[in-house]
């Protein structure tokens, strides 16, 4: 069993978790208040396969395959799912809506019959959420220009409530649970596949969901990789190799991040150990910086020891987390992720710091980071996987 607070014991064993209603208001209120500003009435918020959805974010239904709802001041919802099958359980998440239903053929003509209803005007509806281009077409020669609020999706994301913060800690937690399991389930014999089965029996179980498990196994004395596999190989472990791994466990759209490395029967080859520590060091120095007002590029700057070391990154150095994929998105020095933004942190934040270090020629490399809470005073930790460069 995943040790959890008593708290949030009980709401991972709740049937359908919700947030309270007042909660749900706030994050209501916020939107509205952003239509306002961008001269919008009506907002059709739209999601696909799960992850980072304003649906769920408005709804609390957490998408399957596709979500497309209308979202108007002082009215309840609508919503329209795919598939037909999966509407009467959408029904029971997405409880407060006025309606929810199957979307038939094309979710996006209920939504027009639904505006249409609702007396929407020309360039007076906006969007939240990643449309696709056939749908967006529809829309527009209805009701003309579309408003875009993704970018205000994004920063309203950003800064997470208390209850948002509870949610995040179970995702997290389970996280954690997964790459437990995988340090437990490294042995010579066992391949990519098998360790990412065990992996997910840690939380499946607990009613988890699978955000990601990038596992990558190599030879320390020849490294072929220098970054987790995407997808897993049926390369067997052996002594002498390293292995390392990214976790993303979901509890619904709120998930943790852990990243680490593990030797096999070896301890690190001195290439290995000069990553590793060129990889703490840029992590302490950024958990150091981090905090409400620090600036983007105080944390690019805080990363020097991996320049300083003679090598680079591999993937973000930091990146916004917890329904979804959130700016910042920081690269370094030497591998910069475009223009620096200059908004400052904010206290309530959740970023991950993750500086994936590999060599210049990308032949090696290692992995540890975490999930983690940006306060007024610096970061807490969502993670509790210890740290380090584990040899097994």
């Amino acid at each position: 069993m995943i040790p959890l607070p008593a708290h949030l014991r009980s709401l991972l064993e709740t049937d359908i978790p919700r947030f309270s209603a007042a909660e749900m208001a706030r994050r209501r209120d916020l939107v509205a208040a952003e239509m306002t500003k961008a001269g919008a009435d009506h907002l059709v918020f739209c999601g696909y396969n799960r992850a980072g959805s304003a649906v769920q974010w408005l709804t609390q239904w957490p998408v399957t395959t596709e979500a497309l709802g209308v979202f108007s001041p002082g009215l309840p919802d609508a919503l329209f799912v795919q598939w037909v099958n999966h509407a009467p359980l959408a029904r029971k998440f997405a409880a407060d809506a006025e309606i929810v239903e199957w979307g038939g053929e094309a979710s996006v003509r209920k939504v027009i019959e639904v505006l249409e209803r609702r007396g929407a005007k020309a360039d007076r509806v906006a969007v939240m959420g990643q449309m696709p281009f056939e749908q967006h077409a529809v829309l527009a020669a209805k009701f003309g220009k579309i408003i875009s609020l993704n970018r205000v999706y994004q920063r309203l994301r950003a800064v997470k409530s208390a209850e948002e913060l509870d949610w995040l800690r179970i995702g997290a937690a389970m996280s954690d649970a997964g790459m437990a399991a995988l340090r437990d389930a490294i042995r010579p014999g066992v391949n990519e596949r098998q360790l990412g089965d065990a992996i997910e029996r840690a939380y499946v179980s607990e009613g988890g969901g699978t955000g990601i498990h990038y596992i990558g196994t190599t030879s320390m004395h020849d490294s072929e990789i220098a970054v987790p596999r995407q997808y897993p190989s049926t390369r067997k472990v052996q002594n002498g190799d390293v292995v390392v791994s990214e976790i993303t466990a979901h509890f619904f759209d709120y998930g943790g991040q852990v990243l680490r490395s593990f030797t096999v029967g070896e301890p690190p080859t001195p290439l290995y150990r000069a990553l590793h520590e060129a990889a703490d060091a840029a992590l302490d120095s950024i958990l150091k910086v981090l905090k409400a007002g620090a600036t983007p590029a105080q944390v690019i700057d805080a990363s020097h020891a991996i320049e300083d070391a003679g090598f680079t990154i591999i993937d973000d150095l930091l990146h916004g987390y917890g329904g979804g994929y959130l700016r910042p998105i920081l690269g370094s020095k030497s591998r910069p992720a475009g223009p620096v933004p200059e908004e400052p942190f904010q206290a309530g934040q959740t970023v991950v710091v993750q500086p994936n270090v590999v060599t210049r020629d990308r032949k090696a490399g290692v992995q540890t980071g975490q999930l983690v809470l940006i306060t007024e005073s610096g970061v807490e930790s969502l993670q509790q996987f210890p740290r380090g460069f584990a040899r097994l």
